[in-house]
């Protein structure tokens, strides 16, 4: 765990329990025990981020609340740690450095059905569907996706048309230096 004492409270790693975005929150575990930190979607969203998955690693500020501790800025989240590719056939005889090095491309998520495990996506200035798989949603530390909501994804031709090999929240992908 890294601790560090500031006006608003103090930093933590650990990963997250759960999340349910429809809730509108979830808790996140410390990497050196004690209470679970209540995650609230207010402040995930702060960070850019509609839903996290499950086992994610995430560091927070947090500050001691009446109800106990309560995460009030991420500061930065991993995705979970896989033990087995993104869980797609289709992916099974690509070269990992060639998906990896597909462009993050601008899009919007036409739909996305969690229990289904799947929906589609627009890239901007595209008419051709991308499909979404959810494993490959939580393989990207990402737990659910809204229609109309805006991210950049690796996309490939798969042997079922375009499929997105990684997704990022818009605002994470804006962040980062280009690639």
């Amino acid at each position: 765990m890294t601790s560090d004492t500031d006006e608003i409270g103090r930093r933590v790693s650990g990963h997250v329990k759960w999340f349910d975005p429809a809730k509108g929150f979830g808790f996140v575990i410390a990497s050196d025990g004690g209470p679970d930190i209540l995650l609230h979607a207010n402040v995930l969203r702060n960070y850019g981020q509609s839903s996290v998955a499950d086992g994610s690693g995430i560091d927070v500020q947090v500050q001691e609340t009446a109800r106990g501790l309560q995460a009030v800025e991420v500061l930065d989240i991993r995705p979970p740690e896989a033990t087995a590719p993104a869980g797609l056939s289709d992916f099974a005889e690509m070269d990992p450095e060639e998906l990896a090095a597909a462009p993050l491309e601008p899009a919007r998520i036409k739909w996305f059905d969690k229990a289904k495990g799947f929906g589609f996506a627009n890239i901007f200035g595209l008419e051709a569907d991308v499909f979404v798989h959810i494993e490959v949603l939580r393989r990207s530390g990402l737990a659910d996706l809204q229609p109309g909501e805006a991210v950049a994804m690796r996309v490939v031709e798969g042997r079922r048309g375009q499929m997105a090999t990684e997704i990022r929240s818009w605002e994470m992908a804006t962040r980062e230096p280009p690639e």
